[in-house]
């Protein structure tokens, strides 16, 4: 008869295994996420809502912030299909914001909401350490966008890559934070990598058990959802998230 790795740790005398720690990720369109870890951590991830196509229309009520608000919002850079929202979600919800000074003046973030970072810097909100690393793209005013890795206690990591093009030291973000969970821009068009981009820059840099496509689909000239699963072809790991609907990660 087979023993449970718990009932068996009993008999031992020993402490069972910790259960395995996940992320809780809900894409809400583009390069929109609610994270929240297993501490109920609950942060939101470039988060344009109001005109998203592709937001659910639940959250395209911005006062629902006002109601339950984030412990805090994370900015990638200062572009409207990120960041067109940021002033009044952190109006209605308080929450401080975390980017660039000089993106978070610019978006005219309440100053005593700005919750400063650069690239190689990190800040802890609540049970999760969040990692600013760099992403190669364009930013108003100064050209500095970011990424971020979101690491839990235990180890586990999310790595948002933000609006990007590859680049080498995507294998710095891999050796130094070895990203369980990759959020990556698949997007291409003129904006940044396209879908087969996208799929090298996994294949060459990282090591992710699980890939989830985003900044998709959303609007001309960004690659559709089916150029994207033809360039991510058979990887058993990537996942293919609902707008609105959580999975654990």
């Amino acid at each position: 008869m087979l023993l449970s790795l718990s009932l068996l740790a009993a008999l031992l005398g020993a402490a069972p295994p910790p259960p395995p720690q996940e992320f809780h990720v809900t894409w809400l369109g583009h390069a929109g996420f609610e994270v929240v870890s297993p501490g109920g951590t609950r942060l939101l991830i470039d988060p344009w809502l109001k005109e998203n196509p592709r937001a659910p229309e639940a959250w395209k009520d911005l006062t629902r912030l006002a109601r339950t608000p984030p412990a805090a919002i994370l900015l990638t850079h200062s572009h409207g299909d990120h960041a067109q929202d940021v002033h009044t979600l952190a109006r209605l919800s308080g929450a401080p914001v975390v980017g660039t000074g000089e993106t978070l003046r610019w978006l005219k973030v309440p100053e005593a909401q700005q919750l400063t970072v650069n690239v190689g810097g990190s800040t802890r909100i609540g049970d999760v350490t969040i990692h600013a690393v760099p992403a190669m793209h364009s930013c108003e005013p100064d050209g500095r966008p970011l990424g971020y890795v979101l690491v839990l206690p235990g180890g586990r990591s999310l790595y948002h890559t933000g609006d990007t093009w590859l680049f080498g030291d995507m294998a710095l973000v891999q050796e130094l934070l070895h990203p369980d969970i990759v959020l990556l821009n698949v997007g291409g068009g003129r904006y940044g990598m396209d879908p087969r981009t996208a799929a090298l820059a996994v294949r060459k840099y990282f090591r992710p058990s699980i890939i989830v496509p985003m900044h998709f689909g959303t609007f001309e000239p960004l690659a559709t959802e089916a150029q994207a699963r033809e360039a991510l072809g058979s990887d058993t790991r990537v996942r293919w998230l609902t707008p609105g609907i959580a999975a654990s990660l």
